[in-house]
């Protein structure tokens, strides 16, 4: 790792002291786990335990119990440390069919507040080179696990995390790559080191990662073509996913959750002909968003079938300001016969709860 490198790496790291502005002075015990709140896999069929993967550093490894070849994740954790949060959150997506290993940038220590939190990652801060190998070692212990495909090992962090989520793709070959709330890189000719997707969630209202410095980013990453798949939500701040922070969201955080796992099996587990159906279905689905609506002018009758119209075809109602755009993703994958205002059932669109229905 350059020296150069280096420079822009502790330059990055420089943000976690903004997570003081909105983390709380402790680290309490939350009053609702993610675990709870997601109410994701069954954590009976795994295995957990700590390992030794580079130097003294211990990390948490979650895995099937199941004999298999499995997808991998390195998991990061936040400027806490590697708590007890994110081992249940590496428990949580172990279930889900991964070998899992929570690293730890730490050397064994947790901030009890927020004033050990910015101590320990200052000193990350300070020696970089050692976190990004700490970091590469950890894909290389996962790589030599015989129950792990090596070909389909990603990164995933929050917060301190998500930076070094994004400062790992960048000095390491990956099948994927999540960031929540990290810091970003700008500079599209840097990022173009990176050869695969990126799954970016942020939150509007997050005074350290601004709205302008996450677009900012997704169109570095189109500059220079990496599949991206952003989402910023709407009136949550930054850590909206710590169930601990002042800012916690758990509704937003569940949503946020089945992204990534949707993310992760796309982009591991399934073949190339299964991830163009999963795209096929996502570009004819009609989004949650394009349905909002005032009056009842707003919305209009679809149907996604093909003639002759029948009840399998998804007829459902959509804001008309989106229904070109709907009809483009469709005829991506075939004729649009039927797919506009359709006659053959006696429904009625109409904006209810702000949403377009059909009644």
């Amino acid at each position: 790792m350059g020296w150069k490198n280096i420079i822009l790496f502790a330059a990055l790291l420089l943000f976690t002291a903004a997570c003081a502005q909105q983390a709380q002075t402790g680290q309490p015990q939350p009053t609702e786990k993610n675990v709870d709140a997601l109410k994701n896999g069954d954590t009976s069929g795994i295995v957990t335990g700590d390992v030794v993967y580079f130097g003294n550093s211990k990390g948490f490894l979650a895995k099937p119990k199941k004999e298999g070849i499995y997808p991998a994740v390195v998991m990061i954790h936040e400027w806490w440390g590697l708590n007890d949060n994110i081992k249940e959150m590496a428990r949580s997506l172990a279930a889900e069919g991964y070998v899992v290993l929570a690293v730890d940038l730490y050397n064994g220590k947790v901030g009890k507040n927020s004033t050990e939190a910015g101590q320990l990652a200052g000193a990350v801060r300070s020696n970089p080179a050692e976190a990004i190998q700490n970091m590469k070692a950890a894909v290389q212990y996962l790589k030599n696990l015989e129950n792990v495909d090596d070909n389909k090992i990603a990164s995933m962090g929050w917060c301190f995390g998500g930076a070094m989520s994004l400062q790992l793709a960048l000095n390491e070959k990956l099948a994927a790559t999540v960031i929540y709330y990290g810091n970003l890189e700008t500079n599209a000719t840097k990022l173009s080191v990176i050869k695969w997707p990126i799954l970016g969630i942020f939150g509007s209202k997050d005074t350290s990662i601004p709205v302008e410095t996450v677009k900012k980013f997704e169109a570095a990453l189109n500059e220079v073509g990496i599949e991206n798949e952003i989402h910023i939500y709407e009136g949550v701040g930054h850590a909206f996913a710590n169930p601990s922070g002042m800012n916690y969201a758990p509704e937003q955080t569940k949503d946020a959750w089945e992204k990534t796992l949707e993310f992760l099996e796309r982009e591991l587990k399934k073949t190339k002909n299964e991830t163009e159906q999963s795209e096929q279905k996502m570009l004819t689905s009609i989004p949650d968003e394009w349905k909002i609506c005032e009056v009842d002018s707003d919305c209009v009758e679809t149907q996604s079938g093909r003639c002759p119209c029948s009840s399998s075809g998804g007829q459902t109602a959509i804001n008309k300001k989106y229904l070109d755009l709907w009809i483009q993703n469709l005829e991506k994958f075939g004729p649009t016969e039927c797919l506009t205002v359709d006659k053959c059932f006696k429904a009625t669109p109409k904006c209810v709860d702000k949403r377009c229905k059909l009644v």
